[in-house]
């Protein structure tokens, strides 16, 4: 349960670079030896909160990275693991979020994302977007645009969203059971310049 086997763009993988304050990021398929890390990230209130999913410990983790596999092979989802990368060069270092295209074959894929508590204020949502959107458009053709879905209570989510590129577009009406609150859509172009 790990990198696929791609050849050209697609195995090409997606990374941000450092920055002052913050290490590289790498973006990788999740891994079975995740499934403690993601039991921590879910041990966070704000995440549990906000999350589509509930895990309460790593088995229920190692069921969700199975679900985040077979997701890839059936290529209904290309969910990735954030980690911050050594600063010695050493390759990965500390798990620091998840990043996902879902329904990344068609036209407007919906990208998702969660920050490891330790990570946040940091920059690392808005750089894992941005390497995830930037991987996107250039491994998968199809894409011409992305959208970015959250409720409009998050405003962490809309500014996330900005720095990554991904202008405003539309206020979101309930949709239960799916989306059960307002919500807001945010949405870039393999053009890279946000709708109006």
């Amino acid at each position: 349960m790990d990198a696929t086997h791609d050849t050209g763009p697609r195995a090409v993988r997606p990374e941000a670079d450092a920055t002052a304050s913050a290490p590289a990021l790498l973006l990788r398929p999740w891994r079975v030896e995740d499934a403690a890390g993601v039991a921590e990230a879910y041990r966070d209130p704000a995440l549990r909160r906000r999350a589509s999913a509930t895990v309460r410990d790593e088995t229920e983790a190692l069921r969700r990275l199975r679900t985040r596999h077979d997701g890839r092979e059936t290529g209904e989802r290309l969910a990735f693991a954030v980690l911050q990368a050594r600063p010695d060069g050493g390759g990965e270092g500390r798990s620091a979020g998840h990043v996902v295209l879902k329904a990344p074959h068609g036209p407007e894929p919906e990208v998702g994302y969660w920050t490891a508590a330790p990570a946040r204020g940091r920059g690392v949502a808005p750089r894992a977007l941005g390497a995830l959107t930037h991987w996107a458009f250039t491994a998968l053709p199809e894409v011409t645009r992305l959208r970015l879905l959250h409720t409009a209570a998050n405003t962490a989510s809309c500014r996330v969203a900005e720095r990554a590129g991904y202008g405003f577009e539309a206020e979101l009406l309930p949709a239960p059971t799916e989306f059960p609150s307002e919500g807001h859509l945010h949405v870039r172009t393999v053009s890279g310049r946000a709708p109006a």
